[in-house]
């Protein structure tokens, strides 16, 4: 066991830090374990598979944004430290005040980077988003222009920037596209609702702006992977990094290499719900643009309704995080667009779910009605 690193991961409950704490148990990857998170388990809506990976022993409630809970997070008996530090924690709701994104995901970031500085950890890990790339006609690389485009995006590129500047912190930065996979509770989660609602209402389902926007996605057991071999690379010396060519933090995409758009969204979405998808023309579309806050509020008002309804029918007097309800901040004519090919040749990582299918997403449903969250 002791050549095997010992883990913390923060906001260890969350989609993302869940699957890791699964997929490092599963292949009984460290020598410890430590999961860090303020929800406790039995709140988390956690699948009866991660019980054994996230809860028991392995488990601390605590607040990391809180500078006073740092070294009971960080201690080890015997004053030993943690090889590998993920920060998996931080704000992932959309819509909320800017003092809420400064605190949990600037503040957080910030302090947990101190610490694993001065601690010495051998590899800080800090996931980030795609959102913060300006968006262009070819997809984002890690150097491209910047010009974050959702609140979340701000604060994430603000933290990478301040964490930069830390010195001594041996940090990797991660940006993620749209997770999706089985317990997903957020983008693809929505557009799954929505379709649910549209098969109850027997109406076409459509989608705002074209069929060419780009979403692109990328499978949560691809993410844990990356994250894994991500900081195995990193400490086991860098292989191909080259400060003077590609910066000085080692900074990867992480998104499959399907280019998902809104088309092939609603093609698969079509095809499982068999319902009628279909786009808004360029009046509507240019309407909701000026006008996306009645737009939003419409839609949600037109689905919430029937997604109770459909779940009191279900008997489901307990509904999960799932919900129809539509951030505006995702309804944006933004191309969310990345080039991944960086992380495959650097660190040699391959995807094993290498685009968005039926089955991956039918599989998705699956989670949900065996949690007894799908009406």
């Amino acid at each position: 066991m002791a050549d095997k690193p010992s883990v913390l991961i923060i906001g260890g409950l969350g989609y993302i830090g869940r699957f890791l704490a699964r997929y490092i148990h599963q292949n009984d990857l460290a020598s410890e374990v430590r999961i860090v998170d303020k929800v406790l388990p039995q709140l988390a809506w956690l699948a009866p598979e991660f019980e054994e990976a996230c809860a028991g022993t392995k488990f601390m409630q605590a607040d990391a944004s809180r500078e006073q809970a740092l070294g009971r997070i960080f201690d080890r008996e015997g004053g030993k430290q943690w090889d590998y530090v993920f920060n998996c924690g931080g704000e992932t709701r959309y819509s909320q005040e800017d003092e809420i994104y400064k605190l949990r995901c600037l503040g957080l970031s910030v302090a947990l980077g101190k610490e694993a500085a001065k601690r010495g950890i051998k590899c800080y890990v800090e996931l980030s988003t795609g959102m913060v790339y300006k968006p262009d006609s070819s997809p984002s690389k890690e150097q491209d222009k910047l010009k974050p485009w959702s609140k979340i995006a701000v604060f994430k590129l603000q933290a990478e920037e301040e964490l930069a500047k830390i010195e001594g912190l041996n940090l990797v930065v991660v940006r993620l596209a749209h997770v999706y996979g089985p317990y997903a509770s957020q983008w693809v989660a929505t557009a799954l609702c929505m379709a649910r609602v549209y098969k109850a209402l027997e109406s076409e389902m459509k989608w705002l702006w074209t069929k060419d926007l780009r979403t692109n996605t990328v499978h949560i057991d691809d993410v844990t992977r990356a994250l894994w071999e991500v900081a195995a690379w990193y400490t086991a010396g860098r292989a191909n990094w080259d400060d003077k060519t590609m910066g000085k933090v080692p900074t990867f995409n992480v998104v499959d290499k399907g280019a998902t758009t809104q088309g092939a969204m609603a093609d698969v979405i079509g095809e499982i719900f068999g319902i009628e998808t279909g786009f808004q023309g360029q009046i509507i579309s240019t309407f909701a643009k000026l006008n996306l806050d009645s737009v939003v509020d419409d839609v949600n008002d037109e689905l919430l309704g029937p997604w109770a309804d459909l779940l009191e029918e279900a008997g489901i007097s307990r509904p999960g995080p799932l919900t129809p309800f539509m951030e505006k901040e995702l309804l944006k004519d933004t191309d969310l667009s990345m080039d991944g090919s960086r992380l495959e040749q650097v660190v040699g990582f391959t995807y094993e779910k290498p685009k968005i299918t039926k089955e991956l997403i039918e599989e998705v449903i699956e989670s949900y009605k065996k949690m007894n969250w799908w009406p």
